[in-house]
């Protein structure tokens, strides 16, 4: 008797043990940054509610290396997790990035509303992949910013515009506005932009301050393109380890920070265009006409994408009903 009952507090011990065993997670957002501060007050918390059964570690500012080699990491065992963009992400699920098609949302207002019936959608996508989307939010919207005007979209075929590597919207849409962009990994930009190798990015307004592009891009085309979504994903064996109520702890905290998140990037992106106007760098509205070449093009990338089946018709169609019914109230057209 008394050695079964040694016997079974070691096998507690060890079970104790293993849970504690924390989720190595990868991103390349640095130290100090919001996002950071966020996700570490998030990771406290869920520490704190789970006794410590559950502990989230993170991997700050790309110390685990580029995309391919975090997605090999994770496959491995080494990593349970990484942050990434939609483009990023769409290496684990092709439907990832959908978000981001060009000129697809026309403000914050229809985001909300798409997202309430399509975020489920591509949750579920990641699940059948073996990946727990824990956390979904968006940066904002992008727009093209460089060291020099462009201000049709014949200027901006002669420019050399940076596209993320692995993002099919970006590559198709450049292509289809007969741009030849140059892809790089994202921690590839800033010395880009320094040697000349490029000379046009596109980001949101936070993010070219977050990634220090600000200290070279001098000009803005002042029209929204593309709407920026990152995912938090976690191995699903992994976290299947914890109890069911530690991991339904795990995803209420984490998408709490990335709602929070959220929040935070629209007033920081506010604040980021107030700051890089009085940096000095010059916003160019585009005229009407330019405005629906520019839309022309985005919706050719589009049909280009969709012919070659990159995205999920379902999860499209969900969009589209989505955009239609709000429009439809508000008796506005795409």
């Amino acid at each position: 008797m008394k050695f079964r009952s040694l016997a079974l507090l070691a096998t507690l011990l060890l079970g104790t043990a293993a849970s504690a065993a924390p989720l190595k997670v990868a991103t390349v957002a640095p130290e100090g940054s919001g996002w950071m501060r966020e996700m570490r007050a998030g990771a406290a918390a869920i520490k704190q509610r789970t006794d410590g059964r559950v502990e989230l570690k993170f991997y700050p500012a790309g110390v685990m290396g580029n995309n391919a080699a975090v997605i090999r990491k994770i496959k491995l065992g080494q990593l349970q997790g990484a942050a990434f963009t939609g483009a990023e992400a769409s290496a684990v699920y092709p439907d990832a990035p959908i978000y981001g098609l060009p000129f697809l949302f026309r403000d914050y207002a229809e985001i909300d509303h798409v997202r309430a019936t399509v975020d489920p959608l591509l949750r579920a996508g990641f699940a059948a992949k073996g990946m727990v989307a824990a956390g979904i939010s968006g940066g904002g919207f992008a727009y093209l910013m460089g060291t020099r005007a462009i201000r049709t979209h014949e200027e901006l075929r002669d420019a050399k515009v940076w596209t993320p590597q692995s993002d099919r919207i970006s590559e198709v849409a450049f292509e289809a506005g007969g741009v030849s962009a140059i892809p790089l990994p994202l921690t590839d930009v800033y010395p880009g932009l320094q040697t000349g190798l490029i000379d046009t990015v596109a980001n949101t307004f936070a993010g070219a301050i977050f990634f220090q592009w600000h200290t070279k891009v001098k000009h803005v085309v002042d029209l929204p393109l593309t709407y920026v979504v990152g995912y938090l994903l976690l191995d699903e064996k992994a976290l299947a380890r914890a109890s069911e109520p530690d991991r339904e702890i795990v995803l209420e905290e984490v998408q709490g920070a990335f709602d929070r998140i959220d929040q935070a990037s629209r007033r920081e992106n506010d604040a980021a265009r107030a700051t890089l106007a009085k940096l000095g760098v010059e916003f160019a509205v585009p005229t009407p006409v330019e405005a629906t070449r520019w839309r022309e093009i985005g919706d050719k990338a589009e049909r280009e994408l969709i012919t070659a089946g990159e995205f999920t018709p379902a999860t499209l169609n969900a969009i589209r009903s989505s955009l239609a019914a709000l429009r439809a109230g508000q008796g506005t057209a795409r």
